[in-house]
């Protein structure tokens, strides 16, 4: 299916590794420009450089994205090079385990700041060139705002605000037909997903544990998956659909537990 995404120029935070990558991936196979931005530049270089090898277009911008000015920056950059923003993936951030019981209150704010803050910093500075476009905002969200996780407040919060907000500027931003999504992941295997499962005494048998939780075919879902949603919501062939939390899961947060017996 054709997107009607060549030459977009879409923003992905943390589009160097991960669901990020999955996503700038996917976007530059649909011939859309990915802008990759981050702060560890040999990683956006690097996978910059994939997507060219493999004939795609993409473009990078530097930006330690709990700082406004860089965040401003890394925007003002995309403008003059191509005069355009035409979707922004808000991706970027980490489940850091800023618990309540052993936890602080700067603790606490900075996993806000890092996990949310950016969020509203990245959409803010985009969104006069992403009025021009009559672009969209797709936001990536986690299931710990709804199932919790336990010693993650700090990041359980931060997605709770990213559900709100996706909300919200799906009713601010109606007047400028910029429409506003957010896809919610469950169980994706990401690098640190994979630092995350190795602080258990038996990685393996973890990792079995909570796949067979996953009632569609008892696996993790791919970046590949979550990708497609995202570029798809990019595009015109979800022009009517704004506002909305969609899960990428495998049914992981909603359906029946009581499926995984039968």
């Amino acid at each position: 299916m054709d997107l009607g995404l060549k030459d977009k120029v879409i923003i992905v935070t943390g589009g160097s590794k991960g669901i990020g990558n999955g996503i700038s991936r996917e976007l530059a196979k649909e011939g859309a420009i990915p802008v990759i931005v981050g702060r560890n530049k040999e990683n956006v270089l690097d996978a910059v450089k994939k997507i060219e090898e493999d004939g795609g277009k993409a473009f990078h911008a530097f930006a330690e994205l709990t700082d406004p000015g860089q965040c401003k920056a890394a925007v003002e950059a995309v403008i003059n090079t191509y005069g355009r923003i035409d979707g922004l993936v808000n991706n970027a951030g980490v489940n850091d385990g800023i618990g309540l019981e052993n936890g602080s209150y700067e603790g606490f704010l900075e996993s806000i700041n890092r996990n949310l803050t950016h969020y509203y910093m990245m959409a803010h500075y985009a969104l006069p060139q992403l009025k021009e476009s009559k672009g969209a905002i797709v936001n990536i969200g986690s299931k710990t705002a709804e199932t919790g996780q336990g010693g993650t407040s700090g990041y359980a919060a931060a997605n709770g605000g990213r559900n709100a907000l996706t909300r919200e500027w799906a009713i601010e931003l109606l007047p400028y037909q910029i429409r506003v999504n957010a896809v919610i992941v469950a169980e994706c295997y990401t690098p640190l997903y994979d630092r995350w499962i190795k602080t258990f005494p038996e990685p393996q048998k973890k990792l079995e544990e909570i796949t067979n939780r996953i009632p569609l075919e008892n696996r993790m879902t791919t970046s590949e998956e979550i990708a497609s949603m995202v570029t798809f919501l990019l595009s015109n062939k979800s022009s009517h659909t704004t506002g909305q939390l969609i899960y990428v899961d495998g049914g992981y947060t909603h359906l029946d537990r009581a499926l995984l017996n039968q």
